[in-house]
């Protein structure tokens, strides 16, 4: 027979899982000795059960009936009892902490007669006895049974304005509180269409029911998505007699921490509300009292607390969050938890915490959550600011920037020249618009997703972006757009901020980051407590991780802040974007357009010397460290104009009667955009398969990679060469482009008279069949490196440019467990992923393995690449830190499961 019900002397806080975080610590604490009212906890399995069948589980209802005459015995009173009445809460408490999702109804078991022993027990309180009645009534009917919150609070404002004009709810003495009763249950009734219910087992037998309803209410369904909490999990039930808070200025409630959660210093922090009932802190109906000032107004409680607070933070080990309730000069502990805290605070505590010998290392690493690093060093929208947005968006890229909406990438180019601070707003980006992109404080898309053009180059340039904000219509023609009813113009001010995905309208102060003020070096910030916590923190991070951590960059700007930061080479340096600006763009049309080789040859001759430059400045940066150069990626057609565009500007002219040299020229160039279109240019003339095609510019590519290494080895440096062909699906592609391409490199090598230690050969695993045929392909290369980014959107089907139409929706429903352009789909990517590493390494057992999507910064990706055994992960320049953080934990995290 399955036990449902636990009396809190028999669990612990190792329970969490059937006895939820509530249940399983006010048991540790009963079991510690500590001052907790006596109760018991329904479990998570019994909430689970009466979901999916829609009533209390066979046996349930009789564990009850034989737990709750445990506690009335324990208590020496009966539930409901006319002459001296047991009380009890019913409380919610998941596994994880979901504050304010989930249920509480407070003076259960009250009624007309248990009220006269309630006034009895309290020596003819009656005030009191009203105020606990009222209370229960508005709780038991909200909560219970649906009734608007808003029917009870309208009432209850009436009646202090009878009062007075500045009447408070603690004003009104039991007549007005009598009368208020009788508004109230008039009210449940009206709504109800029932009389409130008098007996106390079955005012219980709802309310545990409400309790476990409320799991699927959708403030709790929205806070377990955002958090990425499982539905699966449900929620305990606490039955817990009632403690009363509510009995005089000796009594009261509060909710302490044992450090300050906003700073991480250790310091007592929290709220304390004389005469008041806990609800009251929460809903913030009175202004209440620092905790410090209980010392003043019962220095006996407040020392009991502060020893409680420390006893209940040493055996934790962590900082603790407390509920208490003082009756009558009486301290009783309510709940703990291990408290939530900011991402700043976290770092403070555990540095801390380690320094104070409380936790080791290894703890102190798992403490501080590498998903809100980048918080620590991005400007921030002011923590004082109070403004709604007019849009939301994907929060593509963190940090928040404020400036003037442009339309155009010419035009953030320009007003940035001149000293302005632009927001740059598209529909979406392309690699044409790479110079505005730069230019700007920040990118506002209203389409594409976290992995979209926009999203990928902001986050590799550390710029601020909102993307897929689909309540934004732009209009180009007004040179504005409108979100929501609000129209901004070309030139307003708006904020965005990429950390929430949030659009406002006007400047917001932003705040600069301790840590980015530290790295810079200014004295004052690498003083501050923070700074020595990263400091530290990250040193055991990089001492724990096998995993190395290279970047993806493209410039020597980025890879030097990429080095910066502790980056151990670039696992992708992706050429195309070598290819933009006037002079490239020019050089690469003009081979599109030749008509004889000798044409196509003069062309890459033209771009050779600008790639050798460029290769040269990032081997210098990464001097001694790998760098993965990817050839040329993206269709040829994507450095042409667009199709629709021209095709209209070409029938205009020719509607206007136009003539001349511009316009052949135009409808040259036309000819070949029609020539060069594709129906699917994602899957058509891309990667290997363009190196195939037009072979020469592969050569030309080889030739300047090697040759900049060369250049860089005669000055005494060390590059390390690795040479990525992109998009390989066959064993065939890659070994006939191997052996029309080292013939290449021997041969600047040979006429330069330079031995290179480290060149080496691999490709991209990003097509599925790559990825099954793995060991075929590892019989002629040197490593592989992941990309993601098009493993996943081959694997679903899903355009990464579209996908923030309906991911929203996906995750929602649960139809993914995570957008997997952010986190690793493990069950279906990620097993492509492990077949490709365990054929390759048993068919070549020196290959060595990365990954260089996006995902290689995403803490929960890195995690997935540590257990497969991949050599390191890639991610953009200014998540670095996050991938070797992520890298240490999963290390730390893969050690302890060992030993358990």
């Amino acid at each position: 027979m399955t036990k449902y019900v636990y009396d809190f002397a028999e669990g612990n806080k190792d329970m969490k899982d059937l006895l939820g975080g509530k249940g399983a610590n006010l048991a540790e604490m009963t079991n510690m000795g500590l001052a907790v009212p006596p109760g018991f906890t329904i479990t998570t399995e019994a909430c689970l059960r009466y979901l999916k069948e829609n009533r209390f589980p066979d046996g349930l209802e009789e564990e009850i009936e034989r737990h709750l005459r445990g506690l009335e015995q324990a208590m020496g009173k009966r539930l409901g009892d006319a002459d001296d009445p047991l009380l009890v809460s019913v409380r919610s408490g998941a596994k994880f902490s979901m504050p304010g999702m989930m249920d509480t109804v407070l003076n259960l078991g009250l009624n007309e007669d248990s009220l006269q022993g309630l006034a009895k027990q309290s020596d003819g309180d009656w005030r009191f006895a009203y105020d606990a009645y009222r209370r229960f009534i508005q709780m038991f009917g909200k909560i219970v049974m649906g009734v608007p919150g808003d029917a009870f609070e309208e009432a209850l404002d009436r009646a202090k304005e009878r009062k007075g004009p500045d009447a408070k709810d603690t004003d009104l003495d039991a007549e007005d509180l009598r009368a208020l009763i009788g508004e109230f249950l008039s009210i449940y009734q009206e709504h109800t269409g029932q009389d409130f219910p008098a007996e106390p087992r079955e005012q219980l037998r709802l309310a545990i029911e409400a309790v476990f309803k409320s799991w699927n209410g959708k403030r709790a369904r929205d806070y377990r998505r955002q958090n990425k909490i499982s539905d699966d999990l449900g929620t305990a039930v606490n039955v817990v007699a009632m403690v009363f808070g509510n009995r005089g200025m000796d009594s009261g409630t509060g909710v302490a921490f044992t450090r300050d959660p906003a700073t991480g210093e250790k310091v007592p922090y929290g709220d304390y509300l004389p005469n008041a009932q806990g609800e009251d802190v929460v809903a913030g109906i009175r202004n209440t009292l620092h905790l410090s000032e209980l010392k003043n107004l019962d220095p006996t409680s407040y020392e009991q607390l502060l020893q409680t607070m420390d006893t209940l933070e040493r055996h934790y080990r962590d900082m603790c969050d407390v509920e208490v309730t003082i009756e009558k000069g009486r301290l009783w502990i309510l709940q703990t938890r291990v408290g939530k805290r900011t991402a700043f605070a976290e770092w403070v505590m555990a540095y801390h915490m380690l320094e104070e010998g409380l936790i080791d290392a290894d703890t102190a690493l798992l403490r501080v959550d590498a998903n809100r690093l980048e918080e620590l060093f991005k400007r921030v929208v002011s923590s004082s600011v109070e403004a709604e947005p007019i849009a939301r968006g994907l929060n593509a890229s963190p940090g928040a920037a404020t400036g003037k909406v442009v339309f155009s990438a010419d035009e953030a180019q320009e007003w940035a020249g001149r000293g302005e601070r632009v927001i740059l707003v598209r529909r979406e980006t392309t690699p044409d618009d790479y110079h505005g992109m730069v230019a700007s404080q920040g990118i506002l898309t209203s389409a594409g997703g976290t992995n979209s053009h926009a999203a990928v180059v902001a986050r590799g340039e550390g710029i601020p972006a909102v993307c897929g904000a689909d309540q934004i219509k732009i209009d180009l023609s007004a040179r504005a757009f409108s979100a929501n009813g609000i129209t901004v113009r070309e030139g307003e001010v708006v904020t965005i901020d990429g950390f929430t995905g949030n659009v406002f309208v006007g400047e917001l102060p932003l705040e600069e980051s301790v840590l980015e003020r530290a790295r810079s070096g200014d004295p004052a910030a690498r003083e501050e407590k923070i700074w020595r916590a990263f400091q530290r923190l990250m040193a055991h991070a990089d001492e724990r991780r096998r995993l190395r951590v290279r970047a993806n960059a493209d410039t020597p700007e980025q890879s030097r802040n990429a080095r910066a930061r502790g980056a151990e080479g670039i696992g992708l340096c992706r050429t195309e974007h070598m290819f933009l600006g006037p002079e490239r763009v020019a050089a690469v049309q003009q081979m599109i357009f030749a008509e004889t080789a000798d044409e196509e040859r003069e062309a890459l001759d033209a771009l050779l010397p600008l790639q050798r430059n460029d290769f040269v400045q990032i081997f210098q940066a990464m001097d001694g460290l790998p760098v993965t150069v990817r050839l040329l990626d993206p269709p040829l057609h994507e450095f042409l104009p667009d199709l629709t565009s021209l095709s209209v500007e070409v029938a205009v002219a020719e509607a206007r009667g136009e003539s001349g040299p511009e316009l052949e020229e135009k409808k040259r160039t036309l000819r070949k955009v029609r020539e060069l279109h594709e129906a699917n240019p994602m899957l058509g003339l891309r990667g290997v398969r363009l190196g195939i095609v037009k072979p020469g510019l592969y050569a030309m590519q080889v030739r300047a990679i090697v040759e900049a290494a060369c250049e860089v080895k005669k000055s005494g440096g060390d590059p390390k060469v690795e040479i990525m062909i992109p998009l390989v699906a066959t064993r065939a592609e890659l070994e006939q482009m191997r052996q029309e391409l080292e013939p290449v490199a021997r041969d600047v090598l040979e006429r330069e008279r330079v031995e290179l230690g480290h060149l080496e050969w691999g490709t991209m695993i990003e097509v599925p069949r790559a990825a099954v045929t793995a060991g075929e392909i590892a019989e002629v290369a040197d490593f592989f490196s992941f990309g993601t980014n098009d493993l996943t959107q081959m694997g679903f089907g899903f355009s990464r440019d579209d996908i923030g139409k309906f991911v929203g929706m996906y995750e929602e429903r649960k139809l993914v467990p995570a957008n997997p352009f952010v986190t690793i789909d493990r069950a279906g990517v990620g097993r492509l992923m492990r077949i490709g590493c365990e054929e390759g390494r048993a068919a070549n057992p020196n290959l060595h393995i990365g990954i260089c999507g996006e995902h290689g910064g995403d803490p929960a990706s890195v995690a997935f690449c540590h257990e497969i055994g991949l050599d390191y992960v890639s991610c953009s320049p200014f998540r670095v830190e996050t991938a070797r953080l992520a890298a240490g934990q999963a290390a730390v995290g893969t050690a302890e499961s060992s030993t358990k």
